[in-house]
């Protein structure tokens, strides 16, 4: 695998994330104010996320075969992808799935700045609907089915294997919730108050946890491994654990 190159790595000066400073407006939603300081808010809501982000190329770059497609759903800011670009064989076409024009809007905008010579493909698209997923070696889901109905999941999960070449692999990335309530309750703790070390008030943690609360819906560990079990996985292996946020990686 190629040397990464520490620049992308580096915490850039996003624009600060304040949406939650006054109480939200109904459910969280991923608009135009949120595409503008996302980079920020992922940076500081989620534990290790450099970390993570190395990982998660380190992983793809050891599946991704010549000549198929690598689909990262609910893509964002196209990040993740704009991370891959340097670890990735440019035969290896990348398509980034999300369901908000905002966001792609970014994401085209950041992968441009890189002049690379990767096809790239950005797809609005409904993951609750019919995706369409063909030749894939690698399926990244970065922080992505926790917003899928869970009514959808089982189905999402089947058309990612059925779209998948074997040996192929994804990469997902959730947050938890768990069976007993005493860890439950201390690591929900344990990651308010990361978020305050991070600059987070008490009231925008209140206030983004109200928004959310109908819109992510995080599964317990043994509910994800039981998905990907029975759509078809013949693999599967936790590879990050961090209080209630786990990396798993699922090989067809």
């Amino acid at each position: 695998m190629p040397e990464r190159n520490d620049d992308r790595l580096r915490h850039e000066q996003h624009e600060r994330d304040s949406l939650f400073a006054t109480p939200a407006l109904g459910d969280f939603r991923f608009d135009v104010e949120t595409a503008r300081v996302f980079d920020d808010m992922i940076n500081r809501s989620v534990p290790l996320y450099p970390e993570i982000q190395r990982m998660i190329g380190e992983i793809a770059a050891d599946f991704a075969q010549p000549g198929t497609r690598l689909f990262d759903l609910g893509c964002a800011t196209g990040a993740t992808l704009t991370l891959l670009d340097q670890e990735i064989d440019n035969s290896v076409r990348f398509i980034g799935i999300d369901n908000s024009d905002d966001m792609l809007d970014k994401a085209r905008r950041n992968f441009s700045a890189l002049d690379s010579a990767r096809t790239i493909e950005w797809i609005n698209a409904d993951l609750h609907q019919n995706v369409p997923i063909e030749s894939a070696s690698v399926v990244i889901m970065n922080l992505t089915l926790q917003f899928i109905r869970p009514l959808y999941r089982q189905r999402l999960m089947r058309a990612i294997v059925e779209g998948m070449n074997d040996q192929g692999c994804l990469i997902l990335i959730e947050k938890l919730t768990l069976s007993d309530s005493l860890f439950n309750r201390l690591f929900i703790r344990y990651y308010y108050n990361m978020k305050k070390r991070r600059g987070y008030s008490e009231v925008e943690i209140a206030h983004k946890r109200e928004a959310l609360e109908n819109v992510l819906i995080p599964y317990r560990p043994e509910e994800n491994r039981e998905l990907l079990a029975q759509a078809g996985f013949n693999h599967i292996e936790e590879f990050f654990r961090w209080y209630n946020f786990c990396g798993i990686i699922a090989v067809k």
